[in-house]
């Protein structure tokens, strides 16, 4: 079993879900709540974790009633859930929403304002008070968000997406187990993975120096290139419990968590316009990451020869320069069966105004390495939904 700090104790390696119990014991953590998806909450991982504590004597409590992208009333059952429980910690389990869901409730538990007093913004209220203690399984390799210190909370109404950080909500223990990802379809496997490379990617370009950051978000575009398809191959031809498909997504599990590790360097516009797609169409998040990738990238490649070299030398591509890289993620994206465009996945025109009025809101755009302008999303957008790079 391989462990290592960052500054979270990690346990990586397929198998280490078994160090949960032993973790909790020696922490005092005697009544946790998992928070999961619903979907989650019915399938094969979720029940070993359940016998996993069970056997080892540790009551606890689930709130699983929420899926994709989770909103401020998921986080207020939460933490009900929470108090009816009397616990005393979160176990994280699952992809990005269960991570959000779980340090959002960790957050309030404590700290009575509304969730959005505590948004990551000039002026928010801080999180001054102990937050209950976090432990993240991620069982989809994507977000990162095991070893994040922010919590991404859309509105109930227009489900626009705020942001609560804080370094109380970084988890105080991670599991990287690839036998909890073995059961994921193909497309999920997909979707996840390119989200987490788009994380890599943007991190990598945003503006700043931050060289420990760029360092992780290069040999972690390096795990991807060699990992992500031959997970998905495996997945699509429902290969079980094999050595190749095994270490494919241990490297996946750890290709996401470098990613979250070096976007606290910064994203760009390929996050801003995902996370437009997410409030005014419901996407996917690792869906609308995937599809916007060639073209956003292709837009940010204008000045930045030297940094699209460096990505596809770390990718092995043999064409080591901009297109080489570009031409890379849109072959990516097909052999993985992903949509060429968001025509494809139901959004329309008349919905460009609204996506380009929160894409311009979002906070994610100002580190992109180019500057970008209202128009510029609009023709982003549309190249999107047409399938024209």
């Amino acid at each position: 079993m391989s462990q290592f700090n960052f500054p979270t104790p990690i346990q990586s390696a397929p198998g280490s879900l078994q160090s949960l119990s032993q973790h909790l014991l020696s922490s005092d953590i005697k009544r946790p709540l998992i928070v999961t998806d619903s979907s989650l909450a019915q399938l094969k991982p979720y029940k070993a974790l359940e016998r996993l504590l069970k056997k080892s004597n540790i009551p606890s409590f689930t709130y699983s009633d929420f899926k994709g992208n989770p909103i401020k009333s998921h986080v207020e059952k939460g933490k009900l859930a929470f108090l009816k429980g009397s616990c005393d910690g979160i176990i994280a389990f699952g992809g990005g929403a269960p991570m959000d869901v779980a340090k959002a409730i960790a957050a309030v538990i404590h700290h009575h304002e509304d969730l959005f007093a505590y948004e990551d913004v000039e002026g928010a209220k801080t999180l001054d008070f102990e937050v209950p203690p976090i432990v993240a399984i991620p069982t989809t390799a994507g977000t990162g968000s095991e070893v994040g210190r922010s919590a991404v909370i859309s509105e109930d109404e227009t489900h626009r997406k705020r942001i609560i950080f804080s370094p109380k909500l970084l988890p105080q223990y991670v599991i990287l187990d690839a036998e909890l990802t073995l059961g994921l379809p193909s497309h999920i496997t997909a979707f996840t993975g390119l989200d987490a490379l788009t994380h890599l990617v943007e991190a990598f370009l945003a503006k700043g120096h931050q060289p420990m950051c760029s360092g992780i978000a290069l040999e972690g575009i390096h795990l991807v290139s060699q990992n992500l398809f031959s997970a998905y191959k495996f997945a699509k031809a429902n290969v079980g419990k094999n050595k190749e498909h095994i270490y494919a997504r241990q490297m996946m599990l750890e290709a996401s968590m470098m990613g979250a590790v070096a976007f606290q360097k910064g994203l760009g516009v390929n996050h801003s316009c995902a996370h437009a797609l997410s409030t005014v169409c419901d996407t996917h998040h690792g869906l609308a990451n995937g599809i916007l990738l060639p073209y956003c990238m292709k837009f940010n490649a204008k000045g930045n020869t030297k940094a699209f070299k460096r990505m596809a030398q770390a990718a092995e591509l043999k064409e080591c320069n901009s297109k080489g890289f570009v031409d890379w993620l849109s072959k990516l994206k097909k052999k993985m069966d992903v949509p060429k465009n968001l025509r494809e996945i139901g959004v329309k025109d008349s919905q460009l105004k609204d996506l380009v009025h929160y894409a311009w809101l979002d906070v994610c755009h100002p580190l992109n390495p180019r500057k970008v302008t209202q128009k510029d999303f609009e023709s982003l957008f549309k190249k999107a939904l047409n399938g024209k790079l």
